[in-house]
């Protein structure tokens, strides 16, 4: 069909008319609708390949795409989650240590106000003509060494806080057996020092040191030959410990070793205050209101070798009990008399605080 319009626009060009053969034009009608047919047929079959191939990225390309933006905002929300977390952790921390801050700042401002009543005081007998270093009162010592000690033993109590703390640490970090019985032999050694310096100052005064006035008032309650009683601590100290059968065994057979050794030296105090007294009222009037005190002076000699053997017994107690431990549970027990110690020189500033208030 295609040539017979061409043959006719060219004949019309050339002003030539041509009758065309029917039966030609069928054939070739005929022969160009089959090719024209498969054509077509070939040309949909193209067609519906491509729409099959364009609806099927269609259908996967924007469902991947969706996939990967929805999960772009879930990686988001994770991180800010993450970030939150990692954000109140850090703000609980700050938190705890700020607290922390503020208890230790209150404590040492009942400290403060407790010395500024003890000056007050002071200043005030004073003035009514009496010495306060007579009457006991922390800080007022005429000794050199006095002084020394009440400033070691300042120290000494700060340093033993330090080193409660550092056993917390410890505990609580899941430190190995190895580190952790290396710290509880380095608070061992601080109450050794502590008794060391005990010595020196019982050898320069031990009346000072018996009777308590460096410790507080809720302390001196519980005084026993300027000190603690071992038993009464460890009565207070192993219930709070998970103890084996034979662990039990052995700490009991040591509180009553305890009571022993104390028994003794009980009844040497009380044998040392009988002599003492005797000494002081049989003494020889010397004239001018004076009289011998050279045994009475004996006496106090032997006050201060008695006072040196209840340090003794002391330590021994805390050597012996940490034996019977492992190093978890060493470490635990001086938390607990770390925190008892403390405890009761935090009442003593409560009460303190107490009794200054106006009624």
């Amino acid at each position: 069909m295609n040539s017979s319009s061409t043959q006719y626009i060219n004949s019309k060009r050339m002003d030539v008319y041509e009758p065309m053969n029917p039966f030609s034009m069928w054939g070739d009608f005929k022969g160009n609708i089959y090719q024209d047919a498969a054509m077509i047929i070939e040309v949909d079959a193209k067609l519906e390949n491509q729409l099959s191939e364009d609806n099927s990225h269609t259908t996967h390309g924007p469902s991947n795409q969706c996939d990967q933006e929805a999960s772009k905002p879930a990686d988001k929300v994770l991180r800010r989650l993450a970030q939150n977390r990692e954000a109140a952790r850090k703000s609980r921390l700050r938190k705890k240590a700020y607290v922390q801050q503020l208890e230790a700042s209150r404590l040492k401002l009942l400290h403060l106000e407790q010395e500024l009543e003890q000056t007050k005081a002071q200043c005030a007998l004073m003035r009514g003509g009496v010495n306060a270093s007579q009457l006991g009162f922390p800080g007022a010592a005429t000794h050199a060494g006095i002084a020394a000690f009440e400033i070691e033993y300042e120290q000494w109590v700060d340093l033993q806080n330090k080193k409660t703390n550092n056993l917390k640490t410890a505990l609580n970090s899941g430190m190995d057996d190895t580190e952790l019985d290396r710290l509880v032999q380095d608070a061992l050694n601080h109450y050794a020092n502590l008794f060391n310096i005990k010595a020196t100052v019982a050898k320069a005064d031990v009346c000072y040191l018996i009777s308590g006035v460096w410790k507080t008032s809720i302390e001196r309650l519980f005084l026993w030959i300027g000190g603690f009683r071992p038993s009464e601590l460890l009565k207070v100290l192993v219930p709070q410990l998970q103890l084996l059968d034979h662990q039990s065994h052995d700490l009991y057979n040591l509180i009553q070793a305890c009571q022993q050794a104390e028994d003794s030296l009980s009844q040497g105090m009380e044998k040392l205050q009988q002599t003492l007294a005797e000494a002081v009222a049989c003494g020889q009037a010397l004239g001018g209101g004076c009289y011998e005190m050279r045994n009475a002076m004996d006496k106090l000699e032997e006050l201060v070798r008695l006072v040196i053997q209840a340090d003794y017994v002391r330590h021994e107690t805390l050597q012996q009990t940490l034996r019977n431990l492992t190093p978890r549970q060493a470490a635990q027990g001086l938390i607990s008399l770390g925190e008892y110690l403390q405890r009761l020189r935090d009442l003593s500033s409560t009460w303190a605080m107490r009794l200054c208030e106006p009624a």
